[in-house]
């Protein structure tokens, strides 16, 4: 589990492409101290295993799976990422709760100033614009961000300098893609109420109306 806190950027040193597999080397570019062999880093949002590491460097194994629901494919040798380690146990969630499953890819369609912050746009698979809500929260390439306004395939975040100063938004340009995780509240809750939605399955329950709501305490 991550918050979308980026605690400082990595680069690319090694790239084995192996098929549809990929064995990365990441190096930070900030102090990590005590990497543990199997713990989980989230590299642009994408939750990976420490296989071997050293001093200030890690290797993660990429799965079929994973390059094909995100950007890691497209990284390079010299490739900066943003990097969270796992969230421990009464530490602060200063962003919002991120799973480093990357629901789908979201493009840049425009960058605009504000003040000394920039505005940007993405497009994406309107599929996941239910999970997406005005003030609600989203991780972009691992980066917990408001979502300023927000359409059936789109939507907005402002970028404040301390955000684009630590991560690699200030590289980003209409086409680029990047990695997109919705918030995940959503996805249980639509899970958990399904069984009460009209029309969903064969149980044959009730519609999850105001009228049930109250008759059932709400």
């Amino acid at each position: 589990m991550f918050t979308g806190l980026v605690i400082g950027m990595g680069r690319i040193e090694a790239a084995d492409n192996r098929g549809a597999e990929t064995r990365f080397r990441i190096r930070a570019l900030f102090d990590l101290p005590a990497i543990e062999h199997g713990e989980s880093i989230a590299v642009n949002g994408t939750c990976l295993t420490v296989e071997t590491f050293g001093d200030g460097w890690f290797t993660a194994y990429a799965s079929r799976e994973t390059l094909s629901v995100s950007s890691l494919g497209a990284l390079r040798v010299a490739s900066k990422v943003n990097l969270e380690r796992a969230m421990a146990v009464g530490d602060r969630l200063g962003g919002h709760i991120v799973s480093g499953h990357v629901d789908t890819l979201a493009e840049v369609a425009e960058v605009r100033p504000a003040g000394e912050s920039n505005i940007y746009r993405l497009t994406f698979d309107a599929a996941h614009g239910k999970y997406v809500i005005a003030k609600g929260s989203v991780a972009l390439d691992g980066i917990s961000l408001t979502v300023n306004g927000c359409g059936p395939d789109w939507l907005e975040v402002n970028v404040i300098p301390e955000t684009q100063k630590a991560t690699t938004i200030s590289d980003w340009t209409p086409g680029r893609k990047v990695n997109m995780e919705t918030d995940v509240i959503g996805k249980y809750v639509e899970r958990m109420v399904a069984p009460w939605t009209a029309g969903s399955g064969d149980e044959k329950k009730p519609g999850l109306t105001m009228e049930y709501l109250r008759k059932h305490g709400f």
